[in-house]
């Protein structure tokens, strides 16, 4: 698609305490961008300004620190933006019938309504200036439904489908809707998505608690190194680079093998054959 180049430097990017975020900060600086990061955590912000950057607080589950987070990015950009690339979340993990309606709703809150509330007050801004950028950072997992993922893929799954009816509205306002699709990344994701799995199941009760108590153990001691499936997050900066910068950027950026077979398989696969192949996965819980 056609869009007009960003007349200034400046993107916020969501998340950036490690992984994804983290790695595309460096490499926007690297490129002559006005980088804002944001975190949650105070040590987070405190290693972000060591590190020469700028960065604001976010809590995406909180419409008020989301409002903020907007009016003091425009603050120190006075008050315009290239772009914003929508990357912090997390993983619930758990089948679906073991998780409460507050770990659902706060799985949403931050992967999606958060997400959402943030880009739509940005929004009249862009409109504005007549150009800008929204990158949202999707996964295999937005095609593809895992069991014992179900509630991460469900935030994934609805991200796309925001971004797609989105990238219409706009079309002609100048704005750029653009989705990264990574696969396995080298990060603190897992790590991240076990200890929030020990913090929200009940390990002690029900079919799956054993499984549970295994794959969080697997998690915690997993090392990822990079090979053919599994990239250094630097990959995907690389797409969302491109994404920000191009005149002529893509719709959808997959990022590693699996990312590309899973757009295959959503896409011509019929739906018995995913339930017979991961019907195994369960079997074995």
């Amino acid at each position: 698609m056609k869009i007009p180049a960003v007349q200034d430097k400046s993107v916020l990017i969501t998340g950036c305490s490690t992984g994804i975020g983290a790695a595309t900060s460096q490499v926007m600086r690297e490129r002559g961008w006005r980088v804002i990061p944001t975190a949650r955590k105070k040590e987070d912000l405190d290693k972000l300004r060591a590190d020469g950057f700028s960065p604001v607080h976010l809590e995406l589950a909180d419409a008020g620190s989301v409002a903020k987070c907007v009016e003091e990015t425009l603050q120190l950009t006075g008050g315009k933006l290239g772009g914003l690339v929508n990357n912090a979340g997390f993983a619930q993990t758990g089948a679906v019938e073991d998780l409460s309606r507050e770990v659902l709703r706060q799985q949403f809150e931050v992967n999606l309504l958060g997400m959402q509330d943030l880009t739509n007050r940005l929004i009249p801004m862009f409109r504005k200036q007549g150009w800008g950028r929204i990158v949202n950072i999707s996964s295999v997992l937005g095609r593809v439904s895992l069991p014992f993922m179900g509630s991460y893929c469900a935030t994934k799954f609805a991200m796309e489908a925001l971004s797609n009816a989105m990238r219409v509205e706009l079309h002609g306002s100048g704005i750029g809707v653009m989705i990264i699709v990574p696969g396995a990344i080298i990060s603190e994701f897992r790590h991240n998505a076990a200890a929030r799995a020990q913090e929200s199941l009940d390990l002690e009760r029900g079919r799956h608690g054993k499984y549970y108590e295994k794959e969080i153990q697997r998690r915690i001691r997993q090392q990822k190194k990079p090979d053919a499936f599994t990239k250094p997050p630097e990959a995907v900066a690389k797409k969302i680079v491109h994404a920000l910068e191009s005149t002529s950027p893509k719709r959808r950026y997959c990022v590693t093998i699996p990312a590309y077979l899973g757009a295959f398989a959503s896409r011509f696969l019929p739906d018995w054959m995913f339930d017979r192949a991961l019907a195994r996965k369960v079997a074995s819980s």
